[in-house]
Parts: structure tokens; C-alpha cells; sequence
């Protein structure tokens, strides 16, 4: 893309070259200051497309540790000096039109046909060059060469006018010349005033009409995108930089947002290839997240690992129970200060007194055979559609390992299970035993 800017630029440079050194020499031999004025008009489009040439070049290089956001301004710099340099030859022209209005003995203009010729001649070439200069400024986005389809564009219709002036001195109107520059100034301002503008909101980071509502409904149609919370758009060269706050569920694992927000992206890229988009995403909790899902939120939050969760919803009321994971090594003690949780809808009831009696008589008797494993308390049974589930707390030693306490609790578990095969699933709590007073 950047040698395709650069041909044309330098194409451009030839083609400012040639007008300006027929304009002028033409303008000397006539004394048209309409012409001179032309030639004053292609001589700095020269330099600008010189400027355009080395600014493309510039623009072209990829970011490096000074310029985080690349080169693409340098564009915009070229292109408002341009600017600069209209405004400054506007008024120059202007001035010695009116001297020469005001002057009792103007100088003589002569319409030659060499004079009609250089000016039907630039005509053409300002026009070809101009339409060449806009289709690729438009296809790469760049301000440098759509400053320099500005350039050649005021200088058709400001040669067009200078054609009139010199119809006009043909035709025996000497002030024709003089007018007909006044009236390449007032193009040359609008040319310059159009330009400018565009440059400025590129300076000044000002986002490209209608991009940012274009985005925001595009990013807000991807399934697991909550809300589009911030968005920040600004063009630089053929650059979109896209800054992307979106709300997403807090419930997504990592490895589902990474993939959410490459989606983002190909969104954004699929309307603007060239863009640079930044996303951040925000966890919000909604309306219809399941306990499971809010239990496993605060386990993951405290980086913890929770499984064999069930929740059990009995008379109103809400059971959880899990088997969390946490380091071997750790003291009994110690992992009892940890509070997890984890869960799965599944309604149930409470079993009946005579019930919890008998599974709570087996408990105790199997705990005395398992060491380490002392008093039980606090026996549950619920009853589910598919089984039993029991819940019960032990009494350990809080010096134990982890690992140790947990092997002896399984045993229990298994030999509960055994005696009573309608029990589909027993979870025992472990808590360390406060030392005798």
C-alpha cells in the first residue's frame, strides 16, 4: 500500500513541475496576473507534493518505542502546512489584484493562444491528476495525498477561471485578468479551508462520523457481549484505533472471554482491515445466573478448586454441599479457615427422624474403626429422586495433614455407602478437635 502512495506522489511531483514552468513562463510573456497567479499556485503545489512524498515515506514505517501509535500523522502535519501555504498565496494574489484594480495606468495583459494552450492543457492534467490522487487517497486513507487531490483540484477550477479573465482581455475587458485572480484566491481559500478542517480533526483526534454508532451496533450483536460500556475511536492515516470497553458475564472462563474478544476484533477488521483495536472487558453479574454459577464465581474468586457440588432446595430453604480442593501439606487448622462454595439445583427433602438416626448410629460406628476419625455431629439425610445424600462433621486432629485427614474421611465415606446402598452420595466435613480444657 505504501508503494502505491509513493508512486503517486511522486507522479504528482512531475506533473506540478511541468505546469508550474509553463504557467510561468507563459504568464511573464502575456503579463496576465491570473496566469502568474496559476504559476504561483503550481509552484507550491511542487513543494507540497514534494512534502506529500517524504510524508507517505514517514507515514509508512511501522510503530517503534517513540511513536507507539505509528507514523500517520506526519500526514496530517504535511497536510496542514499545505494548508498554511494556500491561505499565504491566497492572499498574496489577492493583494496585487487589487493594486492593479486600484492603479490608474494597470499593466498590459495579452491573451496569447500559447496562453490558452498552457491553461487547456493544465486543465486536463489537474483534472486526471486530481482523480488519481482522491481514488488513492480514499483506498489507503491518506491525508497527505487527499491534501494534494485538494491542491490539483482548486487548480482546475482556478485555471478555469483564469481562462475566463483571459476570454475577458480578448475580448477588450483589461480588468478581466485582475478579476479572474481575485477569483482564483477565493478558490484557492475554499480549497484551503476544506483541507484544513479534515487535517485538524485528524490532529486532534476527533472520531470519524458515524464509526463510532457503526461499531457499537456491530460489537453489541455478538452472542456473550453484555454491553458496549466505553468506546473510542480516532483515524490516523489509514489506521482505526479502537478502544473497546465491553460488559460480559462474570460467569465466562478465561479461555471463553480470549476467544470473545478475538471475535471483537474480526468484527471491528471486518469493516476496517487496517484497524488497531483494543478491548477490555468488565464482569458484570445478571439476572439469570444460576447459584451454581454465582458458587462457582466466589470459588474461582478465591482461587480455589470446588467439586461434587449440589444444592438442594429443601422446604424454602437452600443446601449446599462440595469437596474443595486445597494443598495436601496444609494443616487441618488451616485449610478450615478456607470457605468455598459450589453448587447444582436439585430439590429434595429432608428423610425422616428414625432415618437420620440410623444413618447417624452407623457413622459413629464405623468411625471408631477408622483412625484418626473421632465424635460425629451435625448428620444430615435428604432424600433426592435418584437417592440419598448424607452430610455429616467429624472430629480431627487439627495438627493433621490435609491429605491424611482426607483419606480417612473417604474411608468413612465408602464403608457408609456400603452398609446403605441407597445412599448415592456421602460428604463428610472435617473439623479440627479444640483441645480439652
Amino acid at each position: 500500500m505504501a508503494d502505491v502512495k509513493q508512486k503517486v506522489a511522486l507522479s504528482s511531483i512531475a506533473a506540478s513541475a511541468g505546469l508550474t514552468a509553463a504557467k510561468a513562463v507563459v504568464g511573464v510573456m502575456s503579463g496576465s496576473l491570473g496566469l502568474l497567479s496559476e504559476a504561483a499556485h503550481s509552484l507550491i503545489d511542487v513543494g507540497a507534493t514534494v512534502m506529500t512524498y517524504f510524508a507517505v515515506r514517514t507515514s509508512g514505517k511501522p510503530a517503534d518505542a517513540e511513536h507507539h501509535y505509528g507514523h500517520g500523522k506526519v500526514e496530517s502535519v504535511t497536510a496542514l502546512i499545505e494548508t498554511a501555504l494556500l491561505f499565504v498565496l491566497a492572499g498574496v494574489v489577492s493583494w496585487e489584484a487589487v493594486k492593479r484594480l486600484m492603479s490608474a495606468q494597470p499593466p498590459e495583459v495579452e491573451a496569447t493562444p500559447w496562453a490558452f494552450a498552457v491553461i487547456a492543457v493544465s486543465i486536463l492534467v489537474d483534472f486526471l491528476r486530481a482523480r488519481a490522487l482522491y481514488r488513492t487517497a480514499e483506498k489507503t486513507s491518506s491525508d497527505a495525498l487527499a491534501a494534494d487531490a485538494l491542491h490539483f483540484a482548486s487548480d482546475m477550477w482556478s485555471s478555469l477561471t483564469v481562462l475566463v479573465g483571459l476570454l475577458g482581455i480578448a475580448l477588450g475587458y483589461a480588468w478581466a485578468d485582475s478579476v479572474a485572480a481575485i477569483a482564483v484566491s477565493v478558490v484557492i481559500c475554499i480549497a484551503g479551508w476544506r483541507l484544513s478542517r479534515r487535517t485538524i480533526d485528524t490532529l486532534t483526534d476527533t472520531a470519524p462520523a458515524g464509526a463510532a454508532d457503526k461499531i457499537s451496533a456491530a460489537i453489541a450483536r455478538i452472542p456473550g457481549v453484555v454491553g458496549v460500556e466505553g468506546l473510542r475511536v480516532r483515524q490516523v492515516g489509514e489506521v482505526l484505533f479502537v478502544d473497546l470497553v465491553v460488559a460480559v458475564s462474570r460467569t465466562l472462563p478465561l479461555d471463553r472471554v480470549a476467544a470473545l474478544k478475538d471475535r471483537i476484533v474480526e468484527t471491528v477488521r471486518a469493516d476496517s482491515p487496517a484497524a488497531e483495536v483494543t478491548v477490555t472487558t468488565q464482569p458484570r453479574a445478571l439476572d439469570d445466573e444460576t447459584i451454581l454459577e454465582r458458587v462457582m464465581v466466589i470459588a474461582r474468586n478465591r482461587a480455589l478448586a470446588a467439586h461434587h457440588v449440589t444444592v438442594h432446595a429443601i422446604e424454602g430453604r437452600l443446601a449446599v454441599s462440595l469437596d474443595l480442593e486445597v494443598d495436601g501439606t496444609l494443616s487441618l487448622a488451616a485449610a478450615h479457615d478456607i470457605a468455598p462454595l459450589q453448587p447444582v439445583d436439585e430439590p429434595g427433602h429432608d428423610a425422616s427422624a428414625k432415618r437420620v438416626a440410623a444413618v447417624r448410629d452407623a457413622l459413629t460406628e464405623i468411625a471408631t474403626k477408622v483412625d484418626l476419625v473421632g465424635a460425629i455431629h451435625d448428620v444430615r439425610v435428604r432424600a433426592a429422586d435418584d437417592g440419598e445424600i448424607v452430610n455429616f462433621h467429624c472430629l480431627v486432629d487439627p495438627a493433621l495433614k490435609v491429605a491424611e485427614v482426607h483419606d480417612k474421611v473417604d474411608e468413612v465415606e465408602r464403608a457408609l455407602r456400603l452398609r446403605f446402598p441407597t445412599i448415592k452420595r456421602a460428604i463428610g466435613h472435617a473439623e479440627p478437635a479444640l483441645p480439652s480444657p
